[in-house]
């Protein structure tokens, strides 16, 4: 999981439970979403990639510049 990359569905952010979709096993599948750094917000729409995965369906997430 650490090093995909997702799409905010759902915006992440201090104090939020966000949500991220994620191309994974031959399709995609949603998982909960935090920031990997406690200050930043991440709109909808964002693409991100996955910094720490804690199973079963929680992961932490950083801007993917540049994808």
């Amino acid at each position: 999981m650490v090093g995909l990359t997702g799409r905010v569905t759902g915006t992440v952010g201090p104090g939020l439970v966000g949500e991220v979709i994620v191309r994974i096993r031959g399709g995609a599948e949603h998982f909960l979403a935090y920031p990997a750094s406690a200050k930043d917000r991440i709109d909808t729409g964002t693409v991100v990639m996955i910094v720490e995965y804690q199973p079963p369906r929680t992961v932490y997430v950083q801007a993917a510049y540049g994808t």
